[in-house]
């Protein structure tokens, strides 16, 4: 059996003193004899006492919690976008409470029936790839709950602030780059359709060949499935294996990007002398595979910090009566080569 919470009437009644005596000898109140306050604190330490902070927040008509729904903890980028996240709450007196959805419209369903349940002041979100209808979302806006949304959006609530990178560009500027360095027949692994980010990212991948009037075709513009390693690997494989006239492949991701890398290498592809690699994301990994992966780099730290201070904000304002003003942040990208698509002369 569990062992029970220690009270601010289990204090009293040991003390033989009132449980009032005992909050205020804790709160330091000035008219609390300092025989008092020691006996009070000298107790409340040697039981383990901590104070009910979601009870006393409550009667607050606040939590001081945040509510986070993010497709996976464990990926690099949104790992580093908790951390953003956690810097900036932690700060201002708020602690976070972290939701997985795997992707799934399902479980991010039930994430925010959770959130809601646990009176949350606020929420952060980052939609599932199988997410099409939002309703659980605007359940949060019916209940005046401020909700902002960072990396993949939703489409569906237009009175919501969204902090995103600029997908397009980065993807533009990675086929751009594959181009310079005189690679012609790139392919695309893409993403959920579903999800705005890889919709942006096929699209700069069109324009980019559009501008250097290079042939679109739709044979070589795979679908990455669930984004996970084991598929890329099998999808590179198939592709090296299927004899695709490719010299150059752009993937949504970094994970896919390696995945795809390392099955056209282990059916006797070099990279990047017949097929250069490029991914998105920027994860640590790149940098040690073999051959490092070039890729495009997103601020995720940038990104949580950026959502956490507008909810925040947006939660001030809405305790003083006041009317936000949602904002698009558009966060800036960055291409960093390395040897997986550089031509070697």
């Amino acid at each position: 059996m569990g062992r029970r919470q220690i009270t601010l009437a289990d204090l009293a009644k040991e003390l033989g003193i009132s449980t009032a005596t005992v909050s205020r000898a804790l709160k330091d109140y000035p008219d609390i004899s300092a025989e008092t306050k020691r006996r009070v604190l000298e107790l409340a330490e040697r039981r383990n006492y901590y104070p009910n902070t979601i009870a006393a927040s409550l009667r607050n008509q606040e939590s001081r919690i945040i509510g986070v729904i993010i497709p996976e903890v464990v990926n690099h980028f949104f790992s580093t976008v908790i951390t953003g996240i956690m810097n900036v709450a932690y700060k201002s007196g708020y602690r976070v409470m972290i939701c997985q959805s795997n992707e799934s419209y399902e479980k991010e369903v039930e994430d925010a029936k959770a959130l809601l349940a646990s009176r949350v002041d606020g929420v952060l979100v980052s939609v599932a790839h199988e997410t099409s209808t939002f309703q659980h979302f605007k359940d949060f806006k019916n209940a005046g709950i401020p909700i902002v949304f960072f990396d993949k959006t939703c489409e569906g609530i237009s009175d919501s602030s969204k902090v995103v990178v600029d997908d397009y560009k980065g993807a533009f500027n990675a086929v751009e780059h594959l181009i310079q360095q005189g690679y012609t027949r790139i392919a695309h692994v893409r993403g959920p359709l579903t999800a705005n980010n890889s919709r942006n990212r096929l699209n700069g991948y069109l324009d980019a060949l559009k501008k250097y009037h290079l042939p679109i075709n739709e044979l070589l513009i795979f679908d990455g499935g669930r984004l996970t390693y084991e598929f890329s690997h099998h999808l590179g494989k198939m592709i090296a294996m299927n004899g695709y006239r490719i010299d150059a492949l752009f993937a949504v991701t970094d994970i896919v990007a390696i995945g795809v890398m390392t099955g056209l290498k282990e059916a006797g592809k070099k990279i990047p002398t017949e097929i250069a690699v490029l991914g998105f994301n920027d994860w640590f990994m790149s940098q040690v595979v073999d051959p490092p992966l070039s890729s495009v780099f997103q601020p995720g730290l940038e990104m949580g910090q950026t959502a956490t201070e507008i909810l925040l904000e947006e939660i001030r304002l809405d305790k003083e009566g006041g009317d936000p003003t949602y904002q698009t942040v558009v966060l800036e990208t960055d291409l960093k080569v390395r040897a997986s698509t550089l031509r070697h002369e």
